[in-house]
C-alpha cells in the first residue's frame, strides 16, 4: 500500500515540477491564464441600407470586412447608426436581428456574384466539390443552415456582453482547415424594421402578418391561417402599417461593428460554439436510439398564447416553453447567454440532473435615447463561469427553458435561443498536450 501512495505522490510531484518548469522558461509567466498577444479591435461599418417609415430591410452582404488570417476572436458586437455616425434607437429602426456567417468560397468563382445577391446559396455538406460557396457551421445541433452562425443578436446588441475571457478563443482562418481552393470569408445578416409612424410599434416587431398585409412567404408560398406573425411576414422589402397620412423621409443606415480579435499561438485554448432553440422538436431514428440518428427540427422562433382568464386572475400570467436536448459532445461551459424578445423574462439551460448551467435574464430600457429604450429589451445577462466549474458531459441531455409574459393578446415571432462557449480542455489540459515533446512525455509516463 505504501508504495502505491508513493507511486501517486511522485507522479503528482513530478507534474507539478514539470508544469512550474514550464512557466518558469515561458515568456510569459502566466501562460495558462492570458495569451501573449494584445488584442486588436477593427470598427467597421456594412453596406449601406435604406429605410422608409414602415419599411423593412432584410439583406445577406457577403464577403464583408473582416479580420483575417489565422487568429482568434475575443468579441463582436454591433449597432444601427445613420450616416454620420450617430446611434439609432430602436423606437425608430429596431433591429429585429443581425447575424456573422463563416462560409469557404471558391476561388475559381470569386467574380460570379456583387456583394448583395439574394440569390446565392450556402450549402451545408461534408462534399464541397460541387459548390461554390459553403456554409461553415458552428458546432450547434440544429439541422441544415438553421442556426448556423458564429454571432448573432438583436435589440439587446448595445448592452450585451460578448467579449471571451482569456486564455479562451474562438479560431477562424487555419490553412490548414480550408479546402484546396477555395478561400475563407464571412456574411452579415442585417434585419431592420423603420417603425416611424407605424400604427403598432409592438406589433410591427413582432412581425404581425394582419399589419404587413402579407399572405405569402418570400418565396410566395402560401401561409397557414394559423400563421398570425414572425418571419415569414416581415422579409425583405415588406411594409408595416403606417397610421393614416403620416409620411418621413428615407434614411440611410449602417451596421456598425467591433471585432476584437488576437493572433493564435498554443497559448490560446480554443472554444466551440454550441446554439440551441428552445422550438427544436427533436426526433429520434425508429432504428436507432443512438444521438447521431437525432433528427433536430429547430423552428426558431413560436407564438405565445395570450393569458386565459383563470390565469390572469391568479398573477400567473407567465407562458414557459421548455426543451430537451442530447448533447454529442461536452466540455466545460465558458460564456453562456440567452436571446429574447420583448415580453422575455429570462431563459435557463439546465443539465441532465437538474443543476443550473447558466441563467440569462433581459434587461429593459427607461428611457428614449439608444441603449436605453423604454420597452425594449435592451441586453442580456451572460453567465462567465470559472474554468473548470461548469461542464457537460458527453451524450448529456439538457433541458432548455423559455419564459415569457402572457398578454391579453398572443405574442408572435419569439424567441427562446441559447449560445453557448464550450471548451474541450480546461488551460492547463491544452498546454500540456500543445506544450514541447519533452514537457508532453513527462505527462506520459504515468499515463
Amino acid at each position: 500500500m505504501s508504495t502505491i501512495k508513493m507511486w501517486f505522490a511522485t507522479k503528482d510531484m513530478v507534474i507539478s515540477l514539470a508544469i512550474l518548469l514550464l512557466v518558469s522558461v515561458t515568456p510569459c509567466s502566466s501562460a495558462f491564464w492570458k495569451t501573449q498577444n494584445k488584442v486588436k479591435t477593427a470598427v467597421l461599418l456594412s453596406p449601406k441600407f435604406e429605410l422608409r417609415p414602415g419599411s423593412v430591410s432584410n439583406k445577406y452582404y457577403y464577403d464583408i470586412e473582416f479580420p483575417r488570417g489565422h487568429v482568434a476572436l475575443k468579441g463582436f458586437t454591433a449597432e444601427v447608426v445613420d450616416e454620420v455616425g450617430n446611434p439609432v434607437p430602436l423606437h425608430e429602426t429596431y433591429l429585429h436581428h443581425w447575424a456573422l456567417f463563416r462560409y469557404y468560397e471558391s476561388k475559381s468563382k470569386l467574380a460570379t456574384h456583387t456583394n448583395y445577391d439574394p440569390h446565392r446559396v450556402l450549402h451545408v455538406s461534408d462534399s464541397i466539390q460541387n459548390s461554390s460557396l459553403v456554409l461553415v457551421r458552428n458546432s450547434g445541433i440544429c439541422q441544415g443552415n438553421s442556426l448556423g452562425q458564429y454571432y448573432g443578436i438583436g435589440s439587446e446588441t448595445r448592452g450585451t456582453n460578448t467579449d471571451i475571457p482569456d486564455p479562451f478563443g474562438l479560431e477562424i482562418g487555419n490553412p490548414a482547415e480550408v479546402p484546396e481552393g477555395y478561400e475563407e470569408k464571412w456574411l452579415l445578416n442585417i434585419h431592420a424594421i423603420d417603425t416611424r409612424g407605424v400604427e403598432d410599434k409592438l406589433g410591427c416587431t413582432e412581425c404581425r402578418c394582419d399589419l404587413y398585409n402579407v399572405t405569402v412567404n418570400e418565396y410566395g408560398i402560401p401561409l397557414s391561417p394559423s400563421y398570425e406573425g414572425g418571419l415569414n411576414c416581415c422579409y425583405d422589402q415588406t411594409q408595416c402599417r403606417l397610421k393614416k397620412g403620416f409620411q418621413g423621409p428615407k434614411r440611410t443606415l449602417y451596421l456598425r461593428y467591433t471585432a476584437k480579435w488576437i493572433d493564435w499561438d498554443e497559448y490560446v485554448v480554443p472554444v466551440k460554439i454550441y446554439i440551441l432553440d428552445v422550438t427544436d422538436t427533436l426526433k429520434i431514428s425508429d432504428t436507432s436510439s443512438s444521438i447521431d440518428s437525432s433528427n433536430h427540427d429547430c423552428r426558431v422562433e413560436y407564438k405565445v398564447d395570450p393569458c386565459n382568464s383563470e390565469s390572469k386572475k391568479d398573477n400567473e400570467c407567465v407562458d414557459v416553453k421548455r426543451t430537451r436536448l442530447p448533447m454529442q459532445k461536452g466540455g466545460y461551459v465558458v460564456y453562456g447567454v440567452a436571446h429574447q424578445h420583448s415580453g422575455g423574462i429570462g431563459a435557463t439551460l439546465y443539465g441532465q440532473d437538474g443543476r443550473v448551467i447558466c441563467t440569462s435574464m433581459p434587461n429593459y430600457g427607461s428611457g428614449d435615447e439608444a441603449g436605453n429604450e423604454a420597452g425594449y429589451v435592451v441586453g442580456m445577462t451572460t453567465c462567465y463561469s470559472k474554468p473548470g466549474s461548469v461542464k457537460i458531459f458527453d451524450g448529456e441531455t439538457l433541458t432548455l427553458e423559455s419564459n415569457y409574459s402572457s398578454t391579453t393578446r398572443s405574442r408572435t415571432g419569439v424567441m427562446g435561443i441559447f449560445y453557448l462557449l464550450v471548451a474541450e480542455q480546461l488551460p492547463h489540459e491544452h498546454y500540456l498536450t500543445h506544450s514541447s515533446p519533452f514537457f508532453r512525455n513527462i505527462n506520459n509516463v504515468f499515463n
